[in-house]
């Protein structure tokens, strides 16, 4: 009677024993469900991880291209406002006026090759081609390593010559994320289940330290920093001081006083305990994944922070392997689960393939970067145990593995600079009319709606909110927009949502104030009347300027100075 109890034990666990013909000693072969029941993908393979990966990084940077072939030319073109041809020059120029290896070391970009004689066009082929690639990624689900290298050496080579445009962390994020997909692909194959390419554990494990590094430096960061971190009280302000606030914002601001202390309290947790799970075995890695993704989904939706959260959701997704992953995808004979089973099931056989040229030279990349990784996260971790750590600082000119965090102080109070314009022909006249310009998402009308754009992203407004609690003295290139307002320039306008001259004559004098703005009281007289904002005038940022007046200013700079149209 002992056999059949054994062969039903084997049913049970869904083996039948060798199959036929095979030698003695073989493994038993797994068995699929019926297909009343369908078989569950098992735990511990990649494969629609690695699909669901691509596509999400593929999503980043077709925004990332979007907003630089929409912004680049105003903002770093050959009549930007900081030409990236300047600043190249200016780097060559420091390297004794040649192209060398320093020269290259410091901003490595594709653009030292190109002719620098007509720099739109070459900010726009590199942000065309990244958006060609990334949407038949996107598209697709799958991807080789040349194309995945290609869009990262595009966005670096924008990012390294973007100056302050491109100066925070969720640039380098992106390269650095950007850099893992490669290692993600075949070299050359495009298929979404290349059966002789498995996903590698160390590159999903490459992106778990990456999210790791991400929440841990933010959370550290805000402990060391602003003492409202330690007392609860931040949230009491950042709706209202982030640097480009939504509609939800206005009315989260408003919560409970307690309501801010526990998310206070929750975003410690999320940043300082949580990054821990993921050394705490599959389950906890999952909870870790599911976390940090509903993290991001709120930080989405109660402020504009550009793709910053979007592309934080991405290396969470190495936390999901195809079990977990399995829902996202239609089951049925020929579906992508089924060819997934049908891997897992040679792999619980033995039958993998026969080793390949190919894959000897792949696991040989992949022991490389990992290598890589653990030399370059060095003084990355040496940042993180320090008390004075800096965030969102890259260590090498590449950006693989950098510092991150992010909201480190926290401002109590809003202020904006309003730029205006008048006609008269005296600025300081008691008569002259001053007319205020509207940005396309930084708050001015008090009237108009906090706008919702992420993940899209404008670099100027972003740009603005920091010109407002520092001097213009350190934003020259505020200066530079002045003057091509005075001179209604239709590139630097195009920035801009509203330009009260459109249609007549430039104005004759741009001015600046500094406001003080807070979110008006729900239910008070402001909101009753249509306002979201209620402001102050604190002062003038900078005084009335003329044309005429910043041609020496624009000289000294290398600046085109600007023909009034």
């Amino acid at each position: 009677m002992a056999a059949p109890v054994e062969s039903l034990r084997k049913r049970k666990r869904g083996d039948t024993g060798p199959s036929p013909g095979s030698p003695p000693g073989s493994p038993p072969v797994p068995v699929r469900e019926p297909p009343c029941c369908p078989a569950r993908l098992r735990a511990g393979t990649y494969w629609l991880t690695r699909i669901v990966l691509l596509r999400a990084l593929a999503f980043i940077y077709f925004v990332a291209f979007l907003v630089a072939f929409h912004q680049n030319k105003q903002l770093i073109g050959d009549q930007g406002l900081l030409p990236s041809r300047l600043y190249l020059k200016s780097i060559q120029q420091h390297f004794k006026g040649r192209v060398s290896w320093e020269a290259l070391s410091y901003a490595p970009t594709i653009l030292w090759f190109l002719d620098w004689s007509n720099m739109n066009a070459n900010l726009d082929i590199l942000a065309l081609i990244g958006l060609g690639i990334s949407s038949f990624v996107l598209i697709a689900g799958c991807a080789n390593m040349i194309l995945m290298a290609t869009l990262w050496a595009l966005y670096m080579s924008l990012v390294n010559v973007g100056q302050v445009w491109y100066a925070f962390g969720w640039e380098s994020q992106l390269l650095e994320t950007g850099f893992l997909g490669i290692f993600l692909c075949p070299l050359w194959t495009l298929s979404r289940l290349p059966r002789h390419t498995p996903p590698s554990r160390i590159v999903m494990w490459a992106f778990r330290w990456l999210i790791f590094r991400i929440m841990l430096g933010a959370g550290l960061i805000k402990i060391r920093g602003d003492r409202c971190w330690q007392d609860l009280t931040c949230m009491d302000y950042h709706y209202e001081t982030q640097p480009v606030p939504n509609p939800v914002a206005y009315y989260l601001h408003r919560s409970p006083w307690w309501v801010h202390r526990t998310e206070t309290l929750g975003n410690h947790v999320i940043e300082l305990a949580v990054p821990f799970f993921l050394l705490l075995g599959r389950r906890m890695c999952l909870i870790h994944g599911v976390l940090q993704i509903l993290f991001q989904v709120i930080l989405i939706i109660s402020g504009n922070l550009s793709f910053l959260n979007w592309l934080t959701i991405v290396p969470s997704l190495a936390c999901f392997d195809d079990a977990a992953l399995g829902f996202l995808f239609p089951s049925g004979a020929g579906s992508l689960k089924d060819h997934v089973l049908t891997l897992q099931d040679e792999e619980a056989r033995g039958a993998q393939p026969a080793p390949t040229l190919g894959g000897v030279v792949r696991r040989a990349a992949h022991l490389s970067l990992a290598v890589l990784i653990g030399y370059l996260s060095i003084p990355v971790v040496l940042n993180l145990l320090s008390s004075q750590q800096v965030m969102n600082v890259s260590f090498n000119p590449l950006r693989i593995v950098n510092t991150y965090g992010a909201f480190g102080s926290i401002t109590k109070e809003r202020t904006e600079v309003i730029l205006q314009g008048t006609t008269s022909p005296n600025a300081s006249a008691p008569e002259a009319v001053w007319v205020d310009y509207e940005f396309k998402c930084k708050p001015g009308d008090p009237r108009r709606r906090p706008c919702l754009i992420s993940p899209y992203h404008y670099r100027l407004d972003w740009l603005m909110w920091f010109a407002a609690f520092q001097t213009y003295e350190q934003h020259e290139w505020i200066i530079h927009l002045a003057g091509k307002l005075l001179a209604n320039d239709a590139q630097a306008l195009s920035l801009l949502a509203h330009n009260p001259f459109q249609g007549r004559a430039p104005p004759r004098w741009i001015r600046a104030d500094h406001y003080r703005y807070k979110f008006s009281q729900l239910g008070g007289r402001h909101a009753a009347e249509g306002e979201w904002w209620v402001r102050k005038r604190i002062g003038p940022y900078f005084p009335p300027l003329s044309l005429q007046g910043l041609q020496a200013y624009f000289e000294a700079r290398e600046w085109p100075h600007p023909e009034p149209t």
